[in-house]
């Protein structure tokens, strides 16, 4: 009997034991902290894996999260980020579907002493934003620039060259870099008439997508080549987005492009989407740009971490991002150019895609 009771003793003490032990490891875990990432849309693979991502080394490291997708809809972004605050997270990380429409909601976070940081698009109009992790958004366009001049041996006087312009929506902030740093080389081109844009549409407001979305970029293409290419060659296109440059293509080759007889133009793009990546290596999309979400996940995670610790985070300019009530203090990473060429080194060999994903042997 006294072995029995000391039996049921022990399983007792190992019980509270055990919930003792569970109690502070949950302690622990929320003590960490409780981090809001939202996110604009699921329709792009882009931010798909971004949001997965940052979830994954968070929760890593201990941190509770809560992942949302506003389907590039503001209201449902203001929304979600409104249930952030409500149930109490300490950092909220957003990637706007507006950068113009978050000033509300933002300063309600701040009121609760929630810290926000921009995520890849520069959230405008709000002293309350503590940091902004990007690449550096103007080099993008300046790779997908230089890559056309490059492609077309512009530097070496060849031309002239028919070329039309395409531009990221008009209510994201990073749209005008890629514009800035593409049209800081192509524009003495199209002055000197080595580049000729038949359309005439040259300025952000006359070229730029709304929402990113590659079916507005396709209807545009179509009304571009009826109207200026019936009885020319289209050479270039700078396309600053993977989804754009999808949707150009498909205008492109409904009309004949893509024949030995009637070459495709040199097309640029954005984010290394799979889609994209395979249309390169099947000679289709000429290039694009590749921004490695993983390392801006983790950067966005160091940011988080340090704003947490009570610390400064690690930024590398203080100059370039003005809001408009601020300069925000950003980390910028670097941006890679992508073609058929350096395809196998620079996303099989990262380990971003394999090369049966996209189609190379």
């Amino acid at each position: 009997m006294r072995r029995i009771t000391a039996l049921l003793l022990a399983l007792m003490l190992t019980v509270v034991l055990g919930g003792c032990n569970l109690a502070e490891s949950s302690a622990g875990s929320a003590e960490k902290g409780y981090i809001g990432l939202s996110m604009p849309t699921k329709s792009s693979e882009r931010w798909v894996a971004d949001g997965s991502n940052m979830r994954e080394l968070f929760e890593r490291q201990g941190y509770k999260t809560d992942l949302q997708y506003a389907e590039d809809v503001v209201e449902n972004q203001i929304a979600q980020i409104e249930n952030m605050i409500t149930k109490g997270v300490d950092v909220i990380v957003i990637a706007a579907v507006d950068g113009n429409t978050l000033t509300d909601v933002i300063g309600k976070a701040h009121d609760r002493g929630i810290r926000v940081i921009a995520y890849d698009r520069l959230i405008r109009n709000t002293p309350h934003i503590s940091y902004y992790s990007t690449f550096d958004n103007f080099k993008v366009g300046v790779l997908q620039a230089s890559y056309i001049e490059q492609a077309l041996g512009l530097k070496e006087g060849k031309g002239p060259f028919n070329i039309e312009l395409f531009a990221g929506s008009p209510d994201d902030n990073n749209a005008y870099f890629f514009y800035d740093g593409a049209m800081s080389i192509l524009q003495p081109y199209i002055d000197s008439g080595k580049l000729v844009v038949r359309s005439k549409q040259t300025t952000m407001a006359q070229i730029a997508t709304l929402r990113w979305d590659g079916s507005l970029a396709q209807s545009r293409m179509d009304n571009l080549l009826s109207a200026y290419y019936s009885d020319a060659h289209l050479d270039a296109v700078l396309s600053p987005y993977d989804g754009i440059s999808i949707g150009i293509l498909s205008s492109l080759k409904g009309i004949g492009y893509g024949s030995s007889s009637n070459p495709l133009p040199v097309i640029t793009g954005q984010d290394a989407e799979l889609a994209s990546i395979k249309s390169i290596v099947a000679g289709e999309q000429t290039q694009t740009v590749f921004k490695d979400t993983r390392k801006l996940a983790q950067q966005t995670v160091n940011m988080v971490e340090s704003v947490l610790k009570g610390e400064e985070a690690e930024v590398n300019d203080t100059e370039s991002y003005d809001n408009g009530v601020k300069v925000v203090p950003a980390y910028l990473l670097d941006p890679v150019s992508v073609d058929k060429n350096n395809v196998e080194q620079e996303i099989v060999e990262q380990d971003y895609y394999t090369k049966d994903e996209i189609g190379l042997k």
